[in-house]
Order: C-alpha cells, then sequence, then structure tokens
C-alpha cells in the first residue's frame, strides 16, 4: 500500500455559488465516507484561506505564498491505497464531488533508522 496526496488549489471551488456549496459539502463528505469505509483514508480538510507563513532554517519568518497565488493548497485529502490508478479513481470521486481538478502525488514512504 502506498499514501496519496490528492489536493486542489485554493480557489479552485469559488465559481461555485454560495447556495450551491451545502451539496458540495453533503457530495464530498459522501466521498469520504466511502473512502473510510473502504479503508483508504487517512486523512484530509480544507485549508482557512490565508497568507501562509514560511520558516528559513535559520528560524527566520517571513510571508509566504498569498492565497490568490496558484501555489496555495486549498484542501486536501490522503489516502493508503494499493496502485496510482487506485488514487486517481478516489481523486476523480473528489473531483466530481468537489466540482474541481484534483492533484494527485504519492507520498514518500517514512524510513526510520532501524527499518529496511
Amino acid at each position: 500500500m502506498a499514501r496519496y496526496l490528492i489536493s486542489f488549489n485554493d480557489g479552485s471551488m469559488d465559481h461555485i455559488p454560495a447556495e450551491e456549496l451545502p451539496d458540495v459539502g453533503k457530495a464530498s463528505h459522501a466521498v469520504v465516507e466511502e473512502a473510510v469505509d473502504a479503508g483508504v483514508w487517512v486523512f484530509g480538510t480544507g485549508l482557512e484561506r490565508q497568507q501562509a507563513s514560511i520558516v528559513g532554517t535559520d528560524g527566520t519568518v517571513t510571508d509566504g505564498p498569498y492565497p490568490e497565488t496558484r501555489e496555495v493548497i486549498g484542501g486536501f485529502a490522503v489516502v493508503d491505497v494499493a496502485t496510482r490508478d487506485d488514487a486517481l479513481a478516489w481523486a476523480a470521486k473528489l473531483a466530481a464531488a468537489c466540482r474541481c481538478a484534483q492533484e494527485v502525488r504519492e507520498i514518500m514512504p517514512d524510513r526510520y533508522p532501524d527499518e529496511p
């Protein structure tokens, strides 16, 4: 099994009229419930629309990407699935529910010094 990050950019759902957002919420929660029932759900959430802070290696804190830029993640899910195709299938379900495209990236496995 491998873990995949499924994410969308901040602002990707701005095209959805406010009165339709409850339906989007219900649809996305239904996909989450399906993923939980399938045993593949790890974690996911939306992110507050706010400016990020960047902490440098020396501890210096600077302003990060602004929400208006394309680099800011608006929300994400982490699934633990057997194949990339499985991750893409879950991303397709989330894309349909959230009405916006989803990016899929494999998460590197944790390796501790005592693991092979």
